[in-house]
């Protein structure tokens, strides 16, 4: 079980629930703190003008609602604002949205009726989740479209994902015993103003992220052994020379896999004392910088990582909407805790940091696939027949396709800025934009990945160097030729990408310490 409220949520206690199905439950203190905050806003707002409770909202906010409207007002903004397009989110980034939104109210600064939370828990706890479009969000008030859409079922209208299918809310309440909130002062406002669903994607890119470098680090290793290259470009010595804890890391994880390789060398013993006269040098002295320079190319990847990590839950865990009910002060504060540009610059610096790591999957591919280059493999680590056989060559491409679309998604969102709203949002952060782009790029890399570790498979068979491998790239070896047999003859490779992808993406590599 998963506490919310009264501590801080981590990244880990996001996968638990995400992907681990732990339930949640509400600290019964910060609950009473929820209610005190709405009992405080319910007798502060009498005979004061408060933004969002006795006025309409952004540049209408200067028309004053009188006290009968106010419970309309709040349903009018709900059903007014859900009008999202395009696909619909998956139901974990939904979730995950929810969990975000949950936690920021259960900070007891929204003055909204306790029962909000109380819903909102049990329709996580339920896997019910409401129907919410990619399309709709710049990030400035929030994710206004989105999280209209999630206070939409909370009043019992829209539509739910349940049981694998959308249908009705009304339908799936009733079958739950669930009651919808009932609207008391601001519980629309306070519902679709703030970030949670720009965090909520970006929590689950932060950790898809987190597995992309693993394994991007694990594909660079086994390279390495393929190769048989030497040990000193991952050396400590050469490191620690250079002070970016990234690298380091990266480093010192690529000695901890290759450690018990019998096939990395080390350059005394071949090209110190070189004996020979010749002026052309048979060893390699060099490798290519895709090979030699992964601990500085994924070092800051590993780095941006870790800060979009640190920034993201930073986020989920403030209040972000407006105003901000301050019960302990008594006093209400209206400013901009809804703006995303948090969100939206770690997400742009993310996607950047997953295309290049993206960018040297598919170099590192091209290695392999390039005989001319590697001069240890035929082309296309083809193990049938030349002039007959094919072997990688078609899955190339679709590297390269999905590497380029991931360079062009790239182009950041943060500095992407329409002024809409009569222009009173005048400066927007795009923050929905940027996590969904984001997580294109951790899809599309997941895939790059996928045909690079194919290749790497068929590499090992024909050089018959399994039992030469590390201990760790042993297992992983075995492993994997469980889901994509070794293959000679042409044959379909849809699957095997699929299956190696899928693969990758629900198996938490954790070599990075």
């Amino acid at each position: 079980m998963i506490i919310i409220g009264g501590r801080d949520l981590n990244l880990d206690d996001f996968y638990k629930i995400l992907y681990k199905d732990e339930k949640v439950e509400l600290d019964s203190s910060a609950l009473k703190k929820v209610k005190e905050n709405f009992e405080f806003l319910q007798d502060f707002s009498k005979n004061k003008v408060i933004y969002g409770i006795n006025t309409c909202f952004g540049p209408m906010a200067q028309y004053k609602i009188s006290d009968e409207d106010q419970v309309q007002l709040q349903l009018n903004l709900i059903r007014s604002h859900s009008a999202g397009s395009g696909n619909t989110l998956p139901g974990l980034y939904v979730k995950s949205a929810m969990i975000a939104r949950l936690n920021t109210l259960m900070k007891a600064h929204s003055g909204i009726h306790p029962e909000v939370v109380v819903l909102i828990k049990e329709l996580i706890n339920r896997d019910i989740y409401p129907k919410i479009f990619e399309h709709g969000g710049v990030g400035a008030s929030g994710d206004l479209v989105q999280l209209a859409h999630m206070a939409l079922i909370l009043i019992g209208e829209g539509e739910v994902f349940y049981n694998g299918k959308f249908r009705p809310t009304a339908e799936v309440f009733k079958e739950n015993n669930l009651n919808p909130i009932t609207i008391h002062l601001r519980e629309g406002l306070a519902l679709i103003n703030g970030t949670s669903v720009m965090s909520g994607i970006g929590i689950i890119n932060a950790i898809h992220a987190k597995n992309i470098i693993n394994w991007s680090v694990t594909a660079s290793c086994i390279i390495n052994e393929i190769v048989e290259s030497y040990d000193d470009h991952f050396s400590k010595e050469l490191n620690q020379v250079k002070l970016h804890v990234g690298q380091n890391k990266i480093a010192e994880s690529m000695r901890d896999v290759l450690t018990s390789s019998k096939l990395v060398k080390k350059r005394s013993d071949h090209l110190y004392n070189y004996s020979s006269k010749a002026d052309i040098i048979k060893e390699k002295v060099q490798e290519y910088y895709s090979l030699r320079c992964v601990p500085q190319i994924l070092g800051i990847i590993y780095d941006t990582i870790k800060f979009t990590e640190d920034i993201l839950i930073q986020e989920v865990n403030s209040v972000n909407d407006n105003p901000i009910v301050d019960s302990t002060n008594k006093d209400v504060f209206h400013g901009g805790n809804f703006h995303g540009d948090y969100i939206s610059f770690e997400m742009d610096k993310l996607k950047i940091a997953i295309t290049k790591l993206s960018m040297l999957a598919e170099r590192q591919l091209n290695f392999l696939l390039n005989d001319k280059i590697n001069q240890k493999l035929p082309p296309f680590v083809n193990l049938g027949t030349l002039g007959l056989n094919l072997g990688m060559q078609g899955v190339q491409f679709t590297a390269t396709s999905t590497t380029a679309e991931n360079q062009t998604l790239s182009f950041p969102m943060y500095v992407h800025s329409i002024p809409n709203n009569n222009d009173n949002q005048d400066i927007v952060s795009m923050g929905t934009n940027s996590a969904l782009m984001a997580k294109k790029v951790v899809e599309n890399t997941f895939e790059i990945l996928s045909i690079e570790f194919i290749t790497i498979l068929q590499a090992i068979d024909y050089l018959k160097i399994n039992d030469r491998l590390s201990d760790f790239s042993t297992v992983l070896f075995d492993k994997m030729r469980t889901i994509v047999p070794i293959f000679i003859q042409d044959s379909i490779k849809y699957k095997d990408i699929e299956n190696i992808k899928n693969y990758l993406m629900t198996n938490q590599n954790s070599i990075i310490k």
